[in-house]
């Protein structure tokens, strides 16, 4: 037996040898013998790094997701705050994690974009004739103090029609819907009202953001949220009796540098890009990490497992900052592009939680059948593709709209086809939902969305697990080809455009991770 494994070794030796050996016969050596030919050892390992999307998903574990989601928890919890809010040391951590974890692999080029942005604190107290009642200061709101009556705004202002002259010196009742918070706001000040008070149409409370310190639509006056059974109690009896609010907000305000992280794969054509991103930043409530540690971690899991392999489209990882303040990282990232560059990505996918707790698949809806909000050439094609991955394992789906608030709208706007999963926030799950994905159904998707409850404990794992396996395979379908999209949409001709494309464009403000609408 032994002489037997010796003589086999010295074959497969020979032929190793002759594998990396010119062609003896053409160098003048006749009757040399013809050995088989076996692949150089290089052709092997070419062939191993060959992509495809279930090479890539084999390499998703969800104990590479926790240790990554116990990470951003910890660097949350080392800080006093116990939260990621942008250009605090807990999100610089973050985004400093961030960096190394992707340098490590020596696949991509990394790059920190920095930017200044406007960050805002507040807190506020409201009382109805005399009683305390609970409300939620939206981001960005200014300081200020009244003692004014209530008075209910028609419609859903969004248009300075629906603000009666009563609104003047009042507190304006506003329900939320179809407008952002910010123009709800504006319009309330352009009316000369002392506050705003904005409920929800959905049951609990609300808290969100008015998207920038200014709108050109009017002042802003304080303006609070509060929940859609105390929104609607005020507005039933606002016609029948009078309604004293007192108002007290106070606000602080600072420019901070954070930075978005951006990672191109070294390999890949340059000029077919395929851009996936999720947003690194948390609220002041809570370390974040559904909203959107999952989107981010998620990310992360397949960037690294993506440098196991060859891409033929090259592969670009964007990790947002500032999202909850208004989608600002995604947006300063597209305003900067220049035209060449913005045409080099062929498409965008967007991961904004995808491990909520009561969760359910949504897949955004690119051609509009559902909810009649159609995404850019290409963004059908994408959410099909998420459609494939589910049902091929027997997992339902659901569509959700491209309502504006996360960080794919900066993208939509400028005629990118985008896509992406969400798992659900503080919309409610349905008794057809539940029986579709399991769950409760009359309570939130996301029980602890925006709270101090969104950490490691409250997340669901096969959910995460699932959801970022569907991320990889629709990223390794397009890192491999893009021959089955359309031609891109042309960008619109002008700024006012670009944003009726993806923020006003009569969405419904159900879901979503920036509550801005």
């Amino acid at each position: 037996m032994k002489a037997q494994l010796l003589a086999l070794g010295a074959v497969l030796a020979t032929h190793l040898v002759a594998a990396e050996t010119p062609d003896v016969e053409a160098q003048g050596f006749p009757g040399f013998p013809d050995f088989p030919k076996i692949p150089f050892p290089g052709d092997w390992y070419n062939k191993f790094r060959q992509l495809t999307p279930e090479k890539l998903i084999w390499h998703i574990g969800i104990k590479d997701l926790m240790a990554g989601a116990k990470k951003l928890e910890g660097i949350a919890y080392a800080t006093p705050e116990r939260n990621r809010v942008f250009g605090t040391k807990a999100h610089n951590d973050t985004v400093d994690y961030l960096v190394r974890e992707l340098q490590r692999t020596h696949y991509y080029d990394v790059v920190k974009q920095k930017q200044i942005h406007l960050w805002s604190m507040s807190n506020a107290t409201f009382k109805v004739n005399g009683k305390d009642t609970e409300v939620t200061p939206m981001t960005y709101s200014p300081s200020g103090q009244s003692k004014a009556d209530i008075v209910l705004v028609n419609n859903l202002g969004c248009v300075a029609e629906d603000f009666p002259p009563e609104v003047n010196g009042k507190i304006a009742l506003i329900l939320r819907g179809d407008c952002t918070f910010g123009l709800k706001s504006a319009l309330a000040g352009s009316a000369k009202a002392v506050g705003a008070l904005i409920y929800n149409n959905i049951p609990g409370p609300l808290s969100g953001t008015l998207g920038s310190p200014s709108d050109p639509n009017g002042p802003y006056p304080p303006t609070v949220g509060v929940s859609k059974e105390i929104g609607d109690g005020l507005a039933a009896r606002a016609g029948s009796e009078t309604l004293t609010g007192e108002l007290l907000a106070h606000s602080e305000f600072q420019n901070r540098t954070t930075f978005n992280v951006i990672a191109t794969s070294k390999d890949g054509d340059k000029n077919n890009i395929i851009a996936i991103g999720g947003h690194t930043d948390s609220v002041e409530a809570g370390p974040g990490i559904n909203d959107d540690g999952s989107g981010i971690i998620g990310n992360l899991i397949i960037a690294k497992a993506l440098a196991r392999f060859k891409v033929p489209n090259a592969v670009r990882f964007l990790f947002w900052t500032a999202e909850e303040y208004g989608l600002l990282g995604s947006q300063f990232y597209v305003d900067n592009l220049t035209p060449q560059e913005r045409d080099k990505i062929r498409l965008y996918l967007n991961f904004d939680m995808t491990a909520s707790p009561n969760y359910a698949n949504m897949i955004y809806d690119g051609d509009g059948s559902t909810f009649n909000v159609t995404g850019p050439a290409g963004s059908a094609e994408i959410e099909k593709l998420f459609q494939k991955y589910y049902e091929d394992r027997k997992q339902p789906h659901i569509p959700t709209e491209f309502d504006g608030r996360s960080d794919y709208d900066a993208f939509i706007s400028v005629g990118i086809p985008s896509g992406g999963i969400f798992t659900g926030a503080e919309g409610i799950k349905t008794e057809e939902q539940a029986k579709m994905f399991g769950g409760t159904a009359g309570i939130a998707y996301d029980a602890n969305y925006h709270g101090k409850g969104d950490n490691v404990t409250n997340i669901n794992k096969d959910a995460w697990l699932l959801n970022t396996k569907g991320a990889a395979y629709v990223l390794a379908t397009y890192a491999r080809s893009t021959k089955g999209l359309p031609p891109k949409d042309p960008p619109p001709k002008d700024e006012n455009q670009a944003r009726s494309l993806g923020r006003y464009g009569g969405v419904k403000p159900f879901n979503g991770s920036c509550s801005e609408i």
